[in-house]
């Protein structure tokens, strides 16, 4: 069963939040108070007072319930997600998925040119059903009430979601975890899936190559494989806590809103793309806050983190679909085409210099123009 959903947060919940933001505990600053050891106190007390003093949730709350809304409940797991559909007769259904520190709010302005090309500077043959789905334990379709949640689960989860919508023929997207998840949506229903789109790649390169091999590399191929290098020696710790370790970090996540709002923000300003720039100069600090509001008022950092957990550690090839993928690598992205083809159907690789992690946010335009012509022939 399909029910609507209104977002509706209660202001005893928003005033709670505001005292903790007033009464929070900020540490001292470490050496130089730099982005080397973490999130600098002197940023993210000054983003702190901001989201107290002038972030306006209640605009965020119209603007997400101008959008309809569902629940369902699949495999014993409720499921939240936006479903626009477009007046344009040929539409094609279309399902999003976000990753993580991200959530369903990366893709609200892609809404609009998706289901309305017309009226967005494009084409009414372009024109999209988009379901958006908030992943398992993120946001509304939290907290997880059992474990095993791996992308192949999730995929097939997907699929019938779809199924429930009426939508027999989709394409699906995403990035970061929606970049796992979107590949096993078609490798669950291969038939029903006419094409896989993903920013940042399907899979991540091997850790190491032998030198013999990673002097086959382009120059381009051999810095990503340089960026993960540094990567693994600079940035893996929250991957080794949220997969080893959820629950001990969703004390600080659900207690503190300052530890949340780091935690993510940490990632905002690291994935961002230049990263020396600060994050709020890319995307607006209300929609930076928006997306933290996602993780706070639900609960769910915890369970949101748990997503790595239950991912096994097997990170052989995956059978590929046959399903037509494409790949759009921006320039903070490290995969690499070689790789992706060892489960994919690469059908369109576009490597661009600019753009990060977040491309939905970062990029939209860039991100819809590519997702548009992929899917042009695919119809």
């Amino acid at each position: 069963m399909i029910k609507p959903f209104s977002i509706d947060i209660p202001q005893s919940t928003l005033d709670d939040l505001a005292a903790k933001l007033a009464s929070a505990r900020l540490p001292a600053p470490l050496p130089g108070d730099d982005w080397t050891t973490g999130v600098p106190v002197s940023w993210l007390s000054d983003l702190v007072e901001y989201w107290r003093t002038s972030y306006d949730w209640r605009a965020a709350e119209k603007e997400l319930n101008s959008y309809p809304q569902f629940t369902t409940e699949i495999e014993g797991q409720r499921i939240h997600f936006i479903h626009v559909r477009s007046a344009e007769p040929g539409a094609l259904p279309l399902m999003l998925t976000h990753g993580w520190p991200g959530s369903i709010v990366e893709f609200l302005d892609l809404i609009g040119p998706l289901t309305d090309p017309v009226t967005h500077g494009g084409q009414a043959a372009d024109a999209f059903h988009v379901v958006i789905p908030a992943l398992p334990g993120f946001g509304f379709s939290g907290p997880t009430v059992d474990g095993n949640w791996t992308f192949p689960r999730i995929g097939r989860v997907w699929a019938e979601l779809m199924s429930r919508l009426g939508y027999e023929r989709f394409g699906v997207q995403g990035g970061d975890l929606g970049g796992s998840v979107s590949p096993e949506v078609a490798r669950a229903v291969p038939e029903r899936v006419v094409g896989v789109h993903t920013n940042g790649g399907t899979n991540l390169p091997p850790l190491e190559l032998p030198e013999d091999e990673l002097k086959t590399l382009t120059p381009l191929e051999q810095d990503k494989m340089a960026r993960i290098g540094r990567f693994m020696q600079e940035e893996f710790g929250y991957i080794s806590i949220q997969s080893t370790r959820p629950q001990t970090l969703a004390y600080g996540l659900v207690d503190s809103p300052v530890a949340q709002l780091a935690w993510i923000m940490d990632k905002f300003h690291a994935w961002t793309h230049p990263a020396e720039t600060l994050p709020e100069a890319i995307i607006s600090k209300d929609r930076l806050l928006t997306n933290v509001m996602m993780y706070w008022l639900t609960g769910t950092g915890g369970s949101a983190a748990y997503i790595g957990y239950a991912q096994p550690r097997d990170w052989s090839p995956r059978p590929n679909s046959g399903v037509p993928t494409a790949v759009l690598a921006l320039a903070h992205d490290v995969a690499i085409r070689r790789y992706c083809e060892t489960s994919n159907t690469i059908t369109r690789w576009t490597d661009v210099d600019h753009g990060g992690h977040f491309a939905a946010l970062e990029v939209p335009d860039l991100l819809l123009g590519d997702v548009r012509e992929f899917f042009r022939e695919l119809r």
